[in-house]
C-alpha cells in the first residue's frame, strides 16, 4: 500500500469514528445505568470513556502524519521544480515544522495520552472495587447492589453493543496489518475492551434470569479488576518504552496499545501464534500433518459431543449418605426431598439440584476469634483489644452477707440497729441504694462458637428461610448471616439478664446450656430448619484494661471470705464456750432481741416482758454453756448469802430473852466478848476509859520454855 496523505487521512477518519462510536456506547450505558439503577451498566460503562482519550490521540497523530506527508510532499516538488536540491536537502528536518511536531507528539503527547488512560483506568478500577465492596455488606443506609428490571432491553442492549464493538474492533485490527496504520490496533484493542465489557454484563443477566444473582455481582467486580489490570499495562508498557532502543525513522509503539487486548481484536493472531507454539514443541511442522487437520475438521463434532455428555450428566445428581437434595426450577423448590439415592433432573439451566449435607456439623463463630491458643490462657494475655466486642451483662447480685452488712440496721448503712430498725423511710432508703448497685450493668469479652447442622425434617425450611447469596466481604451466605445475626441477638439479650459473677464462674456447662437452649427455642420460633448441637466457648473474660483489677477483687473477695469465715469461726467457738452449742445462738439472740424491743415499747414490769425474759432464762439454761454455768453459780451464792442471813437473824432472835432478863449484864458480856476477840492477837494490850474499881488484873509469870511450844500460838478463850 502506498503510505501518502491519503493513507494518513483515512486512518485519521477511523479515528474519529472510532471516538464517536465508543462516546455513544459509553454514554447509552452510563445514562441507561442511572435511570435504570444498573450497576453493572455504570461500571462497564466508565471502561468505554475512560478510554477514549486514545481515540483523540490517534486521530490528532494521524492528522500529523498527513500534514507531515503534504509537507514531505511540497519539498520534493520544490526540489524537482528549482533542480538544484542542496540547500533543500541540506535544511531537511531543521525546516519541516510539521515533521517537527511530529516528533514532538510521538515524544510527548503519545505517553502523555498513555498515562492519562491508565490514570482514569486505575481510578475508576479503584472507584468500582471500592464501591462494590461497600455493597457487600452495606449496613441499614449503604449502598445497595442493584440491577435493572428491564432484563429483556438490558440483555439486547448489552448483545448489540458488544456486536457492534466488536465488528469495528476486526475492521480496525485489520486495517492496523498495513505500516502506516500499525498504531491503530492500541484503538482496536480499546475497543474490543468495550466488546467484552458489554458482553461480560449480557452473561451477568443470563444468570440473574436464572436466579443466579451472585454471579452479576462477580462481573462488576471482575469488570473493575480488568480495568486495572489494563492500567497496570499501560504503565508497564510505558516504563518498557523509556528503556527500549529506537531505530532511525522508526515510530515507537504507543504504551495504550494493549498486547492482550490486541490478540482478542485479532484472534487469527493468536490462532497463528498457537500453531508456532506446538510446532516448537514437536520439532516439525505437525499444523500440516492430516492428523492434526483431521481433528481441526473434527473440532466441532467433538465440541458438539462435548456439549451433550455435559448435558445429560447434569440430568444426574448423586445424593451420598447423610445428605438431601432438592431440584430447583426457576429457583423454585420442585418435587420431593431426596435422601440416599440418585436424583433425575432436567438438564441445567432449566433445573438445578441443591444437595445439603445434614449430618456435617458446622461451625459459625458469632465473632471473629482472635484469642491466641496457649497453654494456659491468662486474663493478662490479651487484654487491651480494641477491636473486639464486649457483651454486656448485668451487675453482680448482693449476698445476702452484704446485705445484712449494708443493709438497713447495720454500721455500714449509717444507723444504730435499734433506731433504724423501727426507721421505714431509712431502710427503705438504704435498700433502693442496694438494689440500684444490683440494676447496674458490667462488660465482658467473650468467643462463642455455634456448632449447628441442618434437622433432618429441616432442609426445606432452612432453603425457604432466605437467599443462598454469598456475602463477599463476610464470607458467609446470607443464610449463615442471617442465623448469626439471630444467635448474636438472643445471645446479648440472654447475657445481659445474667449476672456478672455467674457468667464469668459458670456452674459446670450452665452457661453453654442455657444459650444453646434459647436459640434452640428462637430458630424454632423462625421455622429455620436448624439444630444447635453445642456451644463452645473458648474465651471468656472482663474486658480490657479491667482484667488484672478483676484479678485483685477477686483476691480480696477471697481475703475477706476469708477473714470472714474465721470471724464465724470464732463466734462459733464463743456461742458453743458460752451456750454449750453454736446452733442455739440464733434462737437465743431472737429471743433476746424480742425481749428488748418488748421492754422498749411496753416497759420492764410488763407481764409479756416479764415472760419473754423468763423464755431467755429458760433457753440460757437448757444451753449447758458458760453462761447457764454462771447462772447456777450466782443461784447457788444467792441461796448461800439467803441462808447465812437467816441464820443470823434466828441467832439474833435467840438472844432477844436474855437481853430482856438483864440487859446491863448482857450488853457487858457483849462487850468483853468483842474485847476479847479484838485483843487476842495484839502482844501489848491497854484497857482505857474503864472504872478502876470494876478492873481486876489476873497476871501469871511464866518463863518461856526452849524449843516449840505450841501453847503460846493456841488462843485462849476466856471463861
Amino acid at each position: 500500500m502506498r503510505i501518502d496523505h491519503i493513507a494518513y487521512q483515512r486512518a485519521s477518519s477511523v479515528s474519529v469514528l472510532g471516538l464517536f462510536l465508543q462516546l455513544v456506547m459509553g454514554l447509552l450505558l452510563l445514562i441507561y445505568g442511572r435511570s435504570a439503577g444498573d450497576v453493572a451498566f455504570e461500571v462497564a460503562s466508565l471502561f468505554a470513556l475512560a478510554t477514549m482519550p486514545v481515540w483523540i490521540v490517534l486521530a490528532v497523530v494521524f492528522h500529523q502524519h498527513r500534514l507531515e506527508r503534504l509537507e514531505s510532499m511540497e519539498r520534493e516538488d520544490l526540489i524537482t521544480a528549482r533542480g538544484d536540491a542542496t540547500i533543500f536537502e541540506r535544511s531537511t528536518g531543521e525546516q519541516d515544522a510539521a515533521a517537527r511536531r511530529l516528533r514532538m507528539m510521538h515524544q510527548w503527547l503519545v505517553p502523555s495520552g498513555s498515562l492519562l488512560v491508565a490514570a482514569l483506568l486505575a481510578g475508576f478500577g479503584y472507584f468500582n472495587w471500592t464501591r462494590l465492596a461497600a455493597m457487600q455488606d452495606p449496613g441499614p443506609e449503604g449502598p445497595v447492589f442493584a440491577v435493572g428490571t428491564s432484563l429483556g432491553w438490558q440483555l439486547a442492549m448489552c448483545l448489540a453493543i458488544s456486536l457492534a464493538a466488536f465488528i469495528f474492533a476486526r475492521f480496525v485490527a485489520g486495517m492496523s496489518q498495513q505500516p502506516a496504520w500499525q498504531s491503530l490496533r492500541g484503538g482496536a484493542g480499546m475497543m474490543v475492551g468495550v466488546a467484552l465489557m458489554a458482553l461480560a454484563t449480557a452473561v451477568g443477566i443470563v444468570f440473574h434470569v436464572f436466579q443466579r444473582t451472585e454471579a452479576i455481582e462477580w462481573v462488576a467486580r471482575g469488570l473493575a479488576v480488568v480495568q486495572m489490570a489494563v492500567a497496570a499495562e499501560i504503565l508497564l508498557n510505558w516504563i518498557l518504552n523509556l528503556y527500549r532502543p529506537r531505530r532511525v525513522g522508526e515510530m515507537p509503539r504507543p504504551a495504550f496499545d494493549s498486547r492482550v487486548l490486541g490478540l482478542l481484536a485479532a484472534p487469527d493472531n493468536l490462532v497463528r501464534s498457537m500453531n508456532e507454539a506446538v510446532n516448537y514443541q514437536f520439532g516439525f511442522d505437525i499444523t500440516s500433518s492430516w492428523g492434526y487437520k483431521l481433528l481441526l475438521r473434527s473440532v466441532g463434532g467433538l465440541a458438539a459431543l462435548c456439549v451433550v455428555s455435559l448435558v445429560l450428566l447434569s440430568c444426574l445428581v448423586v445424593v451420598g449418605p447423610g445428605q438431601q437434595a432438592v431440584r430447583l426450577r426457576g429457583g423454585s423448590i420442585s418435587g420431593r426431598v431426596h435422601q440416599g439415592e440418585i436424583l433425575w433432573k432436567l438438564p441445567w439451566p432449566f433445573e438445578t439440584a441443591e444437595v445439603v449435607d445434614i449430618a456435617q456439623i458446622r461451625a459459625l463463630p458469632l465473632y471473629p476469634m482472635k484469642a491466641k491458643v496457649n497453654k494456659v490462657n491468662l486474663w493478662t494475655d490479651s487484654a487491651g483489644d480494641e477491636e473486639r466486642r464486649p457483651y454486656i451483662v448485668a451487675a453482680p447480685r448482693l449476698t445476702e452477707e452484704i446485705r445484712n452488712d449494708f443493709g438497713p440496721g447495720s454500721a455500714a448503712g449509717g444507723a444504730d440497729p435499734i433506731t433504724a430498725a423501727g426507721s421505714t423511710s431509712a431502710a427503705a432508703s438504704v435498700e433502693s441504694q442496694l438494689q440500684g448497685i444490683s440494676d447496674r450493668f458490667a462488660l465482658v469479652e467473650a468467643d462463642l462458637v455455634l456448632n449447628w447442622r441442618v434437622r433432618e425434617d429441616g432442609l426445606l425450611a432452612w432453603l425457604n428461610f432466605a437467599s443462598d447469596a454469598r456475602i463477599r466481604r463476610v464470607g458467609l451466605q446470607t443464610r449463615e448471616a442471617v442465623l448469626r445475626e439471630f444467635a448474636r441477638r438472643e445471645v446479648c439479650q440472654l447475657l445481659s439478664t445474667q449476672p456478672l459473677d455467674q457468667v464469668l464462674s459458670p456452674t459446670g456447662t450452665l452457661l453453654a446450656t442455657l444459650i444453646r437452649e434459647r436459640l434452640q427455642k428462637t430458630f424454632d420460633a423462625q421455622d429455620m430448619g436448624v439444630e444447635v448441637v453445642s456451644i463452645q466457648i473458648p474465651l471468656l473474660r472482663p474486658p480490657g484494661e479491667a482484667a488484672p483489677m478483676y484479678e485483685e477483687f477477686s483476691i480480696d473477695v477471697q481475703n475477706a471470705r476469708k477473714d470472714r469465715e474465721e470471724a464465724q469461726r470464732r463466734v462459733g467457738d464463743s456461742m458453743a464456750k458460752l451456750l454449750g452449742d453454736s446452733r442455739m445462738a440464733e434462737p437465743v439472740v431472737s429471743a433476746i432481741d424480742a425481749w428488748r424491743t418488748l421492754r422498749r415499747e411496753k416497759g420492764e414490769l410488763d407481764p409479756l416482758t416479764v415472760q419473754q425474759r423468763q423464755r431467755v432464762e429458760q433457753l440460757l439454761l437448757e444451753s449447758r454453756g458458760l453462761i447457764a454455768t454462771q447462772i447456777r453459780q450466782a443461784r447457788a451464792r444467792r441461796w448461800e448469802q439467803h441462808l447465812v442471813a437467816r441464820g443470823t437473824a434466828s441467832e439474833v432472835l435467840g438472844q432477844a430473852g436474855a437481853f430482856h432478863a438483864a440487859p446491863e449484864l448482857f450488853m457487858e458480856r457483849r462487850i468483853m466478848e468483842v474485847m476479847s476477840q479484838g485483843l487476842s492477837g495484839v502482844r501489848q494490850k491497854y484497857v482505857l476509859g474503864v472504872d478502876p474499881a470494876k478492873v481486876r488484873f489476873d497476871i501469871q509469870m511464866q518463863q518461856a520454855d526452849s524449843g516449840l511450844n505450841l501453847g503460846d500460838y493456841l488462843e485462849k478463850k476466856n471463861p
